[in-house]
């Protein structure tokens, strides 16, 4: 049984319908759901499941999709009664005195008169228009929406610098403000170290490597993917960088990115001059002749970020990883490999924990290809049909149309490890787990049963498979770091302590 029910005027923010969505495909019998609003990539992703109809194709951008198929109306019912129930968690009577939830910026600043900060989740083709609503009432702003066009970012970023006012995206995932993590952020330790990040799991990742290393961090800024652009120019990475260098809490600054426009890095590297405060500076594969003339440290991965961050503050380093026997373990287990699996399969949640993976293994293959690779030669050109050695980013919009980040929704991922471990070529299995606000409450949990029947599969044509995992998280994120580590331990995954060693791993392993 499948149906197609269109509500008009029913705006819900994309975070939630992603949610959702995964829920109502776990209801025993359902094939296909779709639970989003009517944007022109929704409505095609109808069109390919089959669940269009009319009414959706007429269907505009502020209309939701509830679409549903399953094996029978029994399991249809169940799935559109959890579709109900998750939409409306408070469809009750509101008690004499409760606050009804605002649904306008200036509804919410007459309920929090004191806010300073709006986080904005809305369709992009809406999501500029409030942004700068909240930057006229004085309001900071993070913008997770993506789909803002670069001459409406910045314009914003304009408002926000002139204001003194930051602008923290588009499409900005992560940021800590005041030790309150937004969006997708880990737990940390409050602490001197203020970053100013232009990737998200880049932010995520330098923030976790502070905590375990025995900092803490003051504040975490997000720029947005495109700050560092030409067309940009930089401001929120200039604007993050000035606030950092005026707060009394931070004692020091890191700057993370992958390389700069040339121009865009000069103006960063003439403001870095005039900060009194220690400066380290991480542009994953940039070029070392920027070191030049510069007072900062340069860095060149996420970990060695973080230790250096920690080296400068007034922290204590605590190395971490040196005493473990994981090396000895990986040369016994290389043994075990056909000499024909000469390949790896990196299948990544964190896009800049993919692209800092290929920035490692590259120098030690002929060929390493990825769907986030900037040079020519190194990218993917179909992600359903290639061979030899691949990093995917699951995250990028070409696995998630009208589907959830793999990040709150990781069974995205499922199917793809099952296909790799088919590929008699392959002997690594690369994989990241990200823990913390934002993320799936059991990331692990739900992947084990694909490790195992992974396994099983090789094992059954006479091979080993070996996957080797890396958990972005920390030891007070919600999600409980030891119960998701020894989950992979029981099934003999090689885990890494940071996104540098696992890919080091895999070079051990194959090189």
């Amino acid at each position: 049984m499948k149906n197609t029910i269109i509500r008009k005027n029913a705006y819900y923010d994309s975070v939630t319908l992603m949610s959702l969505s995964s829920k109502i495909l776990d209801v025993n019998g359902v094939e296909e759901a779709v639970v989003s609003m009517a944007t022109e990539m929704n409505k095609q992703l109808l069109q390919n499941v089959g669940l269009a109809t009319k009414e959706s194709d007429n269907a505009g951008n502020n209309d939701l999709i509830i679409a549903i198929k399953a094996e029978n109306e029994n399991s249809y019912e169940e799935a559109l009664r959890l579709v109900e129930e998750l939409l409306s968690p408070k469809n009750k009577k509101k008690k004499k005195g409760e606050l009804e939830s605002p649904k306008t910026i200036d509804a919410a600043l007459q309920q929090m008169e004191d806010a300073n900060l709006a986080v904005i989740s809305v369709p992009g083709r809406y999501a500029a228009r409030e942004a700068k609503k909240a930057l006229e009432k004085g309001l900071h702003v993070m913008m997770f929406s993506d789909n803002v066009t670069l001459e409406e970012e910045k314009e914003l970023k304009e408002i926000g610098r002139e204001k003194g006012l930051l602008v923290m995206g588009p499409d900005c995932g992560t940021a800590s403000i005041n030790n309150v993590g937004l969006c997708f952020a880990n737990e940390v330790r409050n602490g001197n170290i203020g970053i100013v990040g232009a990737s998200g799991t880049g932010l995520q990742e330098v923030m976790v490597q502070i905590h375990r290393l025995g900092g803490g961090i003051s504040q975490g800024i997000g720029t947005g993917g495109r700050d560092l652009k030409e067309e940009i120019g930089g401001i929120m990475m200039i604007e993050g960088l000035k606030a950092l260098s005026r707060d009394k809490d931070t004692e020091v600054i890191v700057l993370i990115s992958k390389p700069p426009a040339k121009s865009v890095e000069k103006k960063i590297l003439e403001e870095v001059k005039k900060v009194d405060k220690p400066v380290v500076i991480c542009f994953i594969d940039g070029d070392k002749e920027d070191e030049k003339d510069s007072k900062a440290a340069f860095v060149y991965g996420l970990y060695e970020a973080a230790k250096k961050a920690v080296e400068l503050s007034s922290g204590c380093e605590e190395e971490i990883g040196k005493e473990n026997n994981l090396f000895i373990d990986v040369k016994e287990l290389k043994k075990s490999l056909n000499p024909g699996q000469r390949y790896f399969r990196g299948l990544f949640c964190g896009g800049t924990l993919c692209a800092e993976a290929l920035s490692i293994l590259r120098g030690s293959f002929d060929s390493v290809r990825s769907n986030v690779a900037k040079n020519e030669n190194e990218k993917l050109e179909n992600i359903n049909d290639y061979h030899g050695n691949v990093l995917l980013d699951l995250g990028e919009d070409e696995f998630t149309v009208g589907k959830p980040h793999p990040m709150i929704e990781p069974t995205l991922r499922l199917d793809r490890i099952i296909k790799e471990a088919k590929d008699e070529e392959v002997g690594v299995i690369l994989m990241d787990f990200e823990l913390g606000y934002g993320s799936h409450e059991d990331p692990v949990g739900v992947t084990i049963k694909s490790i195992k029947e992974a396994k099983n599969i090789a094992n059954s044509y006479g091979r080993n498979l070996i996957f080797v995992a890396y958990i972005c998280g920390t030891d007070i994120d919600k999600q409980n770091y030891e119960n998701q580590r020894k989950m992979l331990e029981q099934e003999g995954v090689l885990i890494a302590e940071s996104n540098i060693e696992a890919a080091n791993i895999v070079i051990e392993i194959l090189s």
